[in-house]
C-alpha cells in the first residue's frame, strides 16, 4: 500500500496559506488539564517570615528614638526604616529597609509619613537609623 503513494506530488492547497512551523508544532505541545495549577504550586512554596516580637529594651530603644524624631521634625531628617511588610496572600510577610526625610507623625493612625507620601505604620517598625542618633543612644 505505501509504494502506490510514495511517489504521488504532495498536496498543497489553492486557497488556504501553508501552516509555519511554529503553529504546526503547537498542535503537539502538552496541553494544560489544570489551569493556574503551577502558579498556585509556586505560591505554596514561596516563603515568607514571621513578624519579630520586639523585646522590652528593644521598645524602649525605639520608642525614644521616635521621641528625638518628633523633636526634630522640622528638620525633615533622613532616616532609614527596616519595618514588617505583610504578604497580601499568605500569612506572614518580608522585612524591608526604606530611606526617606521623614514628614510628620499621624499619631492618630499611627503612621510616620515620608516626604514622598509613603506611610510606615509604626506598629511595624523594627529598627530606625538616622544621623541624628549619633551619640545619642
Amino acid at each position: 500500500m505505501y509504494e502506490e503513494i510514495i511517489n504521488l506530488p504532495h498536496h498543497v492547497s489553492k486557497t488556504r496559506p501553508q501552516m509555519s512551523m511554529l503553529d504546526r508544532a503547537a498542535q503537539f505541545s502538552p496541553f494544560a488539564a489544570l489551569t493556574g495549577y503551577d502558579a498556585a504550586i509556586k505560591e505554596t512554596g514561596r516563603l515568607t517570615d514571621e513578624k519579630i516580637e520586639l523585646g522590652e529594651e528593644a521598645k524602649a530603644v525605639l520608642d525614644r528614638k521616635q521621641a528625638y524624631l518628633m523633636e526634630m521634625i522640622g528638620e525633615q531628617p533622613e532616616i532609614s526604616i527596616t519595618y514588617f511588610l505583610p504578604d497580601t496572600r499568605k500569612s506572614g510577610g518580608a522585612y524591608v529597609t526604606i530611606t526617606g526625610n521623614l514628614k510628620r507623625f499621624d499619631e492618630y493612625e499611627r503612621l510616620l509619613i515620608l516626604t514622598d507620601g509613603r506611610k510606615i505604620p509604626m506598629d511595624d517598625i523594627a529598627d530606625i537609623e538616622c544621623d541624628l542618633f549619633n551619640g545619642m543612644l
